[in-house]
């Protein structure tokens, strides 16, 4: 068996370059930026006023001031202020040439055509042309687009961005027990969830997932899988990857030629992971249990899949708390607990639950971190620092 570590690492490596593709803007959030995005534009293109008021020469002082005209956003005005004038202004529009500053509406005492000024602020109340961003100025690659991303690429005057191509995951479960939900099990029988589960978190790192029909426990069955599998960037199987009779997944997979990079790693949840290259596919076979797959998909394939579209730090994000029960010793394996948080005024309270069996899906369900243990790691009261992995913010 190997560390985690060292299986992140060699999953890693199956990830080719990032292939980029071109997409319109609106259809960017949530992608990878690949390329570095230049302006077109300079922001604000003027001086702009940053409130309602009037636009006036600081050395005329307080007034009163002849007001000569207005300019509104879209709307400017084209005069040049001259001494003793004052132009009323409103937010974002341009500040007219000779103005140097912009009184608030509340500081203005108007009467007709004239405005007294009642304020001593030296404040100018106006955002100089390119306080924001300059033509030319860049949003960095290797960056997942949200939302003020897509706002300021599109106050760049970008249409269009170039975005890691999303990676395609054929994610395929097999076993005889296993049926669709809404369907009646038989006797012996249970419903595949897992590869639900895992296409879910597939999309939730940017990937594009196709559930496959289930496999049935033959060679046959899980030929034809592999072979609708083909042609995908990354290949997910569930179950079937540890040793015994009924695992067929690990012997067909090296019938049809994979370049196994590791099988079994020294951690629990999930000890029976494999990983490899299958044509040009990367692999990974995760555990059956439904925990089991699931954590294995946190710490190996959304890395991968993240790392596929250029994300410059792929791996689970390690935070920092204190342990919110006491823990007895740890065993011979690396060990990711479900486990809840809290906040205090000291810090995240992270707390294991008592029961960490791998086969409860509503567990997982409530858990919002993966308290991270060390293997041999001592025993700990509660209030000791620990590390976990955040499931849900």
């Amino acid at each position: 068996m190997i560390s985690v570590d060292e299986a992140l690492a060699l999953v890693l490596d199956l990830a080719p370059a990032p292939q980029g593709e071109t997409v319109a803007l609106v259809d960017a959030a949530g992608r990878w930026l690949l390329e570095p995005a230049a302006s077109r534009m300079t922001q604000p293109p003027f001086d702009a006023a940053a409130m309602d008021g009037y636009a006036v020469r600081a050395a005329d002082g307080a007034g009163p001031l002849a007001v000569v005209g207005q300019s509104a956003a879209g709307a400017g005005w084209t005069g040049t202020l001259g001494a003793g004038q004052a132009v009323r202004i409103f937010t974002g529009a341009p500040v007219p040439q000779g103005a140097d500053r912009v009184v608030m509406q509340e500081d203005a005492r108007r009467d007709g055509d004239l405005v007294t000024l009642e304020t001593t602020s030296s404040k100018t109340n106006i955002r100089p042309r390119g306080n924001d961003f300059s033509s030319g100025d860049t949003l960095g690659a290797g960056r997942r687009l949200d939302a003020a991303d897509i706002a300021l690429l599109a106050a760049m005057n970008l249409p269009a961005v170039t975005v890691a191509r999303a990676p395609r995951v054929a994610v395929l479960a097999g076993g005889d027990e296993l049926v669709r939900p809404g369907e009646m099990p038989g006797a012996g029988q249970i419903i595949s969830s897992n590869d639900l589960a895992v296409a879910a978190m597939v999309r939730a790192a940017g990937g594009i997932a196709t559930i496959l029909p289930l496999a049935r426990d033959t060679e046959a069955s899980l030929r034809q899988a592999f072979a609708a599998a083909a042609g995908h960037d990354v290949i997910v199987t569930i179950g079937g990857a540890s040793v015994g009779d009924h695992d067929l997944v690990g012997r067909v997979a090296a019938d049809l030629g994979i370049d196994r990079a590791f099988h079994r790693i020294a951690m629990r949840p999930g000890k029976p992971l494999m990983a490899g290259r299958l044509g040009t596919s990367a692999m990974l076979g995760l555990p059956g249990n439904p925990v089991s797959a699931m954590v294995c998909a946190v710490l190996f394939l959304q890395p991968l899949l993240r790392a596929m579209q250029g994300d410059p730090a792929p791996g689970p994000r390690l935070r920092h708390g204190v342990l919110g029960t006491a823990l007895a010793a740890e065993g011979d394996r690396q060990h990711y607990l479900r486990a809840t948080r809290t906040e205090d005024g000291e810090g995240i309270v992270v707390t294991p639950f008592a029961d960490q069996d791998s086969a409860r899906v509503r567990l997982m369900a409530r858990a919002d971190s993966l308290l991270v243990r060390p293997a041999g790691d001592a025993a700990k009261p509660a209030g000791s620092p620990v590390r976990f992995i955040a499931l849900r913010n």
